[in-house]
């Protein structure tokens, strides 16, 4: 009986410790946990958020640790948080040499562009540089601004039909922009894997269960039956002795 206490206890001890959640990305606010929590699950991970005083928290099981690690960077997840204009020239109670206040503008510029590419439908990620030259007071030539794009895209997406469209996008943001200065390089993302017919957190564990309570339900009729044996056996000796 207490070889049976022992393998009962190994298999709750294996359940509980195949439950066990672990974090996968922290701080986050409730809008990005959603994104995360919804491609997770769609793509058969369990998942779930959890409010800290920090911000949100998105769970998985350990488990279901490094697929769900692979299925959240394929889809872009989590965003990148941009910086806003307002945010990159808010007053901190000083003053700003003109350089400073220029690279902060093109810093701004780069940032509310990107932003603005990753809204567009099946757009994952979007990093624009600008390069703008400073105009000298005394020269009257002006050079040419430019710019690179770098997309990331989901797989099927109609590239070619979206290039001409971010072109434009960049070329009416910034003054100046020659359309052909504006070079864009598109990559298309990593297909979501697609989800297992069971999970391995969703079958090991009550296998495991099901395997030592089978073991403790033989080990407990097998004794149930020695004492039968045994029972029977001394009846026949006492009979026997009797006679």
């Amino acid at each position: 009986m207490k070889a049976n206490q022992s393998l009962l206890l190994l298999a709750l001890a294996a359940l509980l410790a195949g439950c066990g959640d672990q974090t996968l990305y922290a701080k986050l606010d409730e809008r990005q946990a959603n994104d995360m929590v919804s491609a997770l699950r769609l793509a058969g991970v369990p998942a779930q958020k959890n409010a800290r005083e920090d911000g949100f928290e998105v769970l998985t099981a350990e488990a279901d640790f490094a697929r769900a690690v692979q299925i959240l960077k394929a889809q872009g997840l989590p965003r990148e948080d941009y910086d806003s204009l307002g945010k990159v020239f808010k007053r901190e109670g000083f003053v700003s040499t003109p350089v400073e206040e220029r690279a902060r503008l093109m810093h701004a510029l780069s940032q509310e562009l990107s932003h603005t590419l990753t809204s567009i439908d099946g757009v994952l990620q979007a990093r624009v540089t600008l390069v703008v030259p400073e105009r000298h007071p005394l020269s009257d030539k002006v050079l040419p601004s430019s710019a690179s794009v770098m997309i990331k895209h989901r797989p099927g997406l109609n590239v070619e039909a979206l290039l001409p469209k971010v072109r434009a996008l960049v070329v009416n943001s910034v003054e100046g922009l020659p359309y052909e200065s504006v070079s864009v390089v598109a990559f298309a993302a990593e297909a979501t894997p697609v989800a297992a017919p069971v999970m391995e957190s969703q079958a090991s564990v009550p296998l495991v269960l099901a395997i030592a309570l089978g073991s403790a339900s033989l080990g407990t009729a097998g004794w149930l039956a020695w004492r039968r044996r045994r029972a029977q056996t001394q009846l026949a000796l006492e009979g026997s002795g009797h006679d």
